[in-house]
């Protein structure tokens, strides 16, 4: 699926192939809340990296989490976001270099509604943070085994 994304300012114009882009991982790390998660969450997809093209990336900024559960070292995870109005944008990870995350957030265009969803990192949560599961959800304290393509083929969602 081709993806259009934006910031809030403009500043930042992105699109991307999207494999995998239905918007069920919600993260609730204290690295997604913080950085993307106005609700307690954020939430990625899965695209190629290879298809980014990007207006206005002299705006753009990449910030590294710090791993604090692994002796204050940095995340290799670049978290990109405008450096105009604080949009969080996408994420990149050299150890997957293939693979794009960008924020449901910041896509303009109209995602599918997925079926079920996957609540990871519950152990991480904010404690006023109250998920709503449904019936047909996943919950897991850290993260699933299940990848996000291997959740869209199970679902036969993959295109």
């Amino acid at each position: 699926m081709h993806l259009e994304g934006s910031c809030h300012c403009g500043g930042v114009r992105f699109s991307v192939e999207a494999p995998h882009p239905y918007p069920f991982n919600l993260c609730y790390c204290s690295i997604c809340r913080k950085t993307a998660g106005g609700g307690g969450f954020a939430i990625n997809l899965g695209a190629l990296a290879e298809t980014l093209v990007v207006t206005g990336a002299e705006n753009i900024r990449s910030f590294h989490a710090i791993l604090h559960d692994e002796g204050e070292a940095l995340s290799p995870g670049e978290r990109k976001f405008c450096g105009l109005c604080g949009s969080a944008l996408w994420l990149w990870d050299p150890r997957w270099p293939d693979l794009l995350h960008p924020h449901a957030s910041a896509i303009d265009t109209d995602l599918p509604v997925p079926p079920e969803r996957t609540h990871l990192m519950l152990a991480s949560k904010a404690a006023w943070v109250e998920p709503c599961v449904g019936p047909k959800d996943k919950t897991f304290d850290r993260y699933p085994d299940e990848s996000i393509a291997e959740w869209h083929a199970r679902l036969g969602l993959a295109g």
